[in-house]
């Protein structure tokens, strides 16, 4: 779908030079001569790097859109990650280098987003939080109130967070998966 230069948004999939690049960022210039034009930094979708383009009000840029499907996450073996599509049952198998840092927020049977692009993966959307069990955390220092200081912690994937000194060892807790951050203790 063609799209004009000034309706580009962040977030938004372009086609452009051949390949496909995500809008970053968008910068309405409007200089004092001449016309008006959108200043886009993307990122390229297929090997990460980054290109900064600027695009006329009058110049069409080719939007895409893409395909979401849900899936399953069933396990890990060895650098492969396996996910069962919803509506199919076939399995999916993606890079665990795909998904990234991440991939340790995976657990069985959690949902994810898969975006594709001509039936080939472009990206996947973990749940916005999950709820993990603290498998260390250091003691609480006499004298460090609630308010002051967080302590580190490692949960049961193995990724370390910083959590309120009330939170102990063998608790849950629910965590960002973006920001990797504590957001609260898990009702138990």
């Amino acid at each position: 779908m063609k799209v004009n230069g000034n309706q580009v948004k962040p977030g938004n999939v372009l086609e452009h030079k051949g390949t496909l690049w995500v809008v970053v960022k968008t910068d309405h210039v409007k200089p004092g001569k001449g016309g008006a034009f959108a200043q886009i930094e993307m990122k390229n979708l297929i090997n990460g790097s980054k290109l900064n383009e600027r695009f006329r009000a009058t110049e069409s840029v080719e939007k895409i859109r893409l395909e979401q499907k849900d899936f399953q996450f069933l396990y890990a073996q060895d650098d492969m990650l396996v996910f069962m599509d919803n509506v199919t049952y076939e399995q999916l198998e993606l890079q665990k280098e795909f998904v990234g840092d991440r991939a340790a927020f995976l657990q069985d049977g959690m949902e994810v987003t898969v975006e594709l692009h001509e039936e080939k993966p472009i990206g996947i959307r973990l749940p916005e939080q999950v709820t993990l069990k603290i498998a260390e955390a250091d003691p609480v220092v006499k004298g460090q109130t609630v308010s002051s200081s967080y302590k580190p912690a490692v949960m049961e994937n193995g990724i370390r967070v910083m959590v309120p000194p009330f939170i102990n060892s063998g608790e849950s807790i629910v965590v960002d998966t973006t920001e990797v951050t504590y957001l609260r203790r898990a009702e138990s």
